[in-house]
């Protein structure tokens, strides 16, 4: 969001800009942290064709937060100083969206504000885990190796969605070309081909065929309100997602649903668990880290057991006591972390808990993939053989007869 300022610097001149923050109270804070006193702060007003397309068609991806994370990292290492070397990847930077965002949080860093506060005025872009991470690192002295940490998480975290988008993308090609040809074959085709049967006046038809035909008919009579259905109730699903019933709806499918739901299932566990030992091992407080990590998780399940464990661990219990009272956290997890409870060793358990999950993870996914190609190819058979027998078996009946 943008504001339209008037001010006086220290040396009396008086400026006039914009400025982009998420409230009117980050716009004043930054523009106070350079020393100027404000006159007047209002919200740009601009109409639909002032809208800056650059911010929604060239938005910045986990991939451009990973190599500024990296790189930042290197400067840093490079005993250059951080505003030098924000400046540095500004101007390097392709992207004019990503460019802008860097170079707000320079002149916020610039004005006085902690790396971490400039961070967390862009939370699209960096997450609450990020943006605690770096305090941490700002704290210890380590902010080196922590933003190495972040950039290798996040590319972590980008493999694995990677893999699963690719397990996807060839069942849903080609589920996506089945639908297609068959809606042009349905529409197009098939009327014409069954008329003949029709046309003839055979009566006794193949139980296939007479389907065929009901379904052609039916389809072609209703395309339409057919297409209308469909358009709706995708529309009135989208809209249920959005509603908490509809969000826990579907989180519980995520995790439900064979084959994937085992697999969702262990990557949130490994993801909570690398999150919490992280948080953990960066001195951010347990009560935090639990909040932090909710926040994180992604699934509303999994994010009700960690609200729990933060009040049974603010009321004197401990995590793993929380975690037992729920069946979506395996035995062995509660027990370890009950290990690392007892014998002050909860980050190491929960790295080795993260590894462990992940390791199941890959080998699942890896497993479906090969599953899947031989399905669908069955599944193909089955289709092709169906409608080779609804229209061929008739036609081979005409010509013995004659």
């Amino acid at each position: 969001m943008q504001f339209v300022y008037k001010t006086r610097t220290q040396n009396g001149e008086i400026l006039e800009g914009k400025v982009e923050a998420p409230s009117e109270s980050v716009a004043v804070e930054t523009l106070q942290n350079k020393g100027y006193l404000i006159l007047s702060i209002k919200p740009l007003e601009g109409g639909i064709f002032s809208i800056d397309l650059n911010k929604y068609l060239l938005r910045p991806k986990n991939r451009d937060v990973v190599i500024f994370t990296r790189q930042l990292s290197t400067l840093i290492d490079a005993d250059m100083p951080l505003v030098e070397g924000l400046r540095t990847l500004a101007r390097q930077v392709e992207k004019s969206s990503l460019r802008k965002i860097i170079s707000d949080i320079s002149d916020a860093v610039e004005g006085g504000s902690a790396l971490s506060s400039a961070l967390a005025n862009h939370p699209d872009l960096f997450s609450s885990f990020y943006v605690k991470l770096v305090q941490s690192g700002e704290v210890s002295g380590k902010l080196h190796e922590v933003l190495l940490y972040l950039a290798t998480h996040l590319e972590r975290s980008q493999e694995i969605r990677s893999k699963i988008r690719g397990a996807l993308a060839y069942p849903a090609f080609v589920l996506f070309s089945l639908v297609v040809v068959t809606t042009i074959m349905v529409v197009y085709v098939l009327p014409q081909l069954l008329s003949i049967f029709k046309d003839i006046g055979v009566e006794t038809l193949p139980l296939t065929t007479r389907i065929l035909i009901t379904v052609t008919e039916f389809v072609n009579n209703y395309l339409f309100w057919i297409i209308g259905f469909v358009l709706c109730s995708a529309f009135l699903v989208w809209k249920y997602s959005k509603t908490p019933e509809g969000r826990r709806l579907i989180d519980n499918l995520k995790i439900k649903i064979p084959p994937f739901g085992g697999v969702i299932r262990n990557l949130y566990l490994a993801r909570i668990s690398e999150s919490l030992s992280t948080l953990i091992k960066s001195g951010v407080p347990i009560l935090d880290s639990l909040r932090i990590t909710s926040d994180l998780v992604g699934n509303i399940n999994y994010q009700k057991i960690l609200l729990d464990a933060e009040e049974s661990v603010r009321g004197g219990g401990s995590i793993s006591d929380a975690f037992n009272r729920y069946k979506k956290i395996p035995a062995l997890t509660s027990s370890m972390i009950a290990i690392g409870e007892k014998t002050g060793k909860l980050d190491f358990m929960l790295e080795h808990i993260s590894k462990f999950y992940k390791s199941e993870s890959d080998n699942a996914i890896n497993s479906i993939s090969q599953l899947i190609e031989p399905i669908l190819v069955l599944l193909l058979g089955i289709a092709v053989a169906i409608l080779v027998s609804a229209i061929l078996l008739p036609i081979y009946s005409l010509v013995s007869i004659s």
